[in-house]
């Protein structure tokens, strides 16, 4: 977690800021003006992307601020792909577990993020590549989670998952996951797996709905490499990414997933921690014995 913001580790202190804007989104359409007014206040705009065309490879960005909702981040993760750089996401959406900032906030905020105020927290990513007839034939980065899912006709999948090439057990089970700390909290813990701090260094491994119930979700190293083999499948078994199918599998493709060589990085924003965010945006929190005053 570096102690200073690279923008002004340079000298900068107007940082070079990319907007990705979901104008899909009604609201973000109708106060984007005005956000895109407001971060001009501290900071150099590069460009305000509005269908995730803008490539990162091609100019020095310091920062990215997303506005939408969780979904927005996880696409501007795939978007910036290597080129990862520092994310503050303004929640316009719904659930804003990841873009836990509100425009409100931003308004706030914004002068003391560009003056590198805050840290930059750097969290696991998953490389994901698919392997068929011995040749890797898709790839992607990932920040919440790969999946094998099926889909019609819906049979039941037979999965052998190895770890670091050797035999960890054969699934059969509705679909499998590998989960980041930053995804335990989506698909994840909705399939009963459990909540990972987001600065571990780890995976999860999360069965869906499995056949034999001591197959339950295990925690390991993100430093090892996992291999899913299709042993059963149907016509519509899937990778996916992030909740996005990458391509469909057949019975012996290998979905390979392992630590990615870069991290994604947030703005630590003051009063937003991991617990609170659960008591807030998962309904945790309440003494049940606790009587209302």
């Amino acid at each position: 977690m570096p102690d200073v913001a690279p923008w002004t580790a340079a000298g900068r202190h107007r940082p070079r800021v990319v907007v990705l804007a979901a104008v899909n989104r009604p609201r973000v359409r109708s106060e984007l003006p005005d956000i895109v007014a407001l971060l001009k206040r501290s900071a150099e705009i590069v460009a305000v992307d509005e269908n995730q065309a803008f490539d990162f490879s091609s100019q020095d960005v310091d920062l990215v601020v997303t506005l939408g909702g969780d979904g927005s981040i996880l696409s501007a993760a795939r978007q910036m792909d290597l080129q990862q750089r520092p994310v503050v996401g303004v929640n316009l959406g719904r659930l804003g577990f990841l873009a836990a900032l509100s425009s409100n906030g931003l308004d706030q905020l914004w002068p003391k993020i560009c003056a590198g105020e805050f840290p930059i927290v750097e969290h696991v990513m998953l490389e994901c590549s698919v392997w068929q007839n011995g040749q890797a034939t898709h790839h992607q980065l990932g920040l919440n989670e790969a999946a094998i899912l099926g889909g019609p006709p819906f049979s039941m999948l037979q999965i052998d998952l190895y770890v670091d090439r050797e035999l960890a057990s054969t699934y059969s089970c509705d679909g499998l996951i590998i989960s980041t700390p930053v995804g335990s909290t989506a698909h994840n813990l909705s399939a009963g797996g459990p909540i990972l701090h987001r600065s571990l260094q780890a995976v999860v491994i999360c069965p869906i709905s499995p056949h034999t119930l001591t197959l339950r979700p295990v925690v390991d190293s993100s430093e090892r490499v996992f291999d899913m083999v299709v042993r059963q499948g149907n016509a519509t078994t899937s990778a996916v990414v992030d909740g996005r199918p990458l391509c469909t599998l057949a019975e012996g493709d290998t979905y390979r997933i392992g630590r990615a060589p870069v991290s994604f990085k947030m703005i630590a924003i003051p009063g937003k921690n991991e617990y609170q965010t659960l008591r807030d945006k998962l309904g945790w929190g309440g003494n049940p014995r606790e009587k209302n005053q």
